[in-house]
């Protein structure tokens, strides 16, 4: 096993069920997926998270990875119950340099869907803020390139994909209850798609 596997299997998410798409936040009262809802298990159980520096490191490490090989390694499909992994580039919002990372991803027909989680860390990742500000946007994905344009997921849509992510990591609504903000579902489409908008 490479060093780089051995990474991924301390960090991919494990393959579980999932209730629903409403938690309970800290004081029991409802709270939609993704917005400071409480510990996923009763009792109060926190899921171990690895520290962010870690998978700070691993994510940088992983994008080492593809920048060396060209892409042929690093990159994966989706799998029933399982993420894909995905090489994104956008413009810089500020410098309007070429910026580069590493995200995991989940198929939704076309469209490719991922999550401005950050690592689990507060702020917002700086390739979401990038994509706010200059939307189109290239992927790389073990099939190939797409030119794509990114939106953020509402409503009924977002409430959807946050349960495909759930069933994949059945920590996912404990994790997104420590950051100080709504973790955005971020969809991208592929070009000659973009702007149909969820139906």
């Amino acid at each position: 096993m490479s060093a780089t596997h051995g990474l991924l299997a301390l960090t991919r998410p494990v393959t579980r069920g999932h209730a629903g798409v409403m938690t309970k936040d800290r004081e029991g009262r409802a709270a939609p997926v993704g917005v400071r809802s409480g510990p996923a298990a009763a009792g109060g159980r926190r899921a171990r998270l690895q520290p962010r520096w870690f998978i700070v490191a691993f994510w940088h490490g992983h994008r080492a990875v593809l920048r060396a090989t060209g892409g042929r390694f690093g990159l994966w499909r989706p799998k029933p119950g399982g993420w894909g992994t995905l090489w994104l580039t956008t413009r810089g919002r500020r410098s309007g340099k070429v910026r580069k990372v590493v995200l995991g991803y989940v198929d939704d027909g076309d469209n490719l869907v991922t999550m401005a989680m950050n690592g689990w860390g507060p702020a917002e990742p700086a390739w979401w803020l990038n994509l706010q500000a200059h939307p189109d946007a290239v992927v790389r994905t073990r099939d190939g390139t797409l030119q794509v344009r990114a939106r953020r997921a509402q409503g009924a849509e977002r409430e959807r994909l946050w349960a495909t992510w759930a069933s994949i990591d059945k920590d996912l609504d404990d994790y997104a209850s420590r950051r100080p903000r709504e973790t955005a579902v971020v969809v991208l489409e592929p070009h000659e798609r973009a702007g149909s908008g969820a139906e």
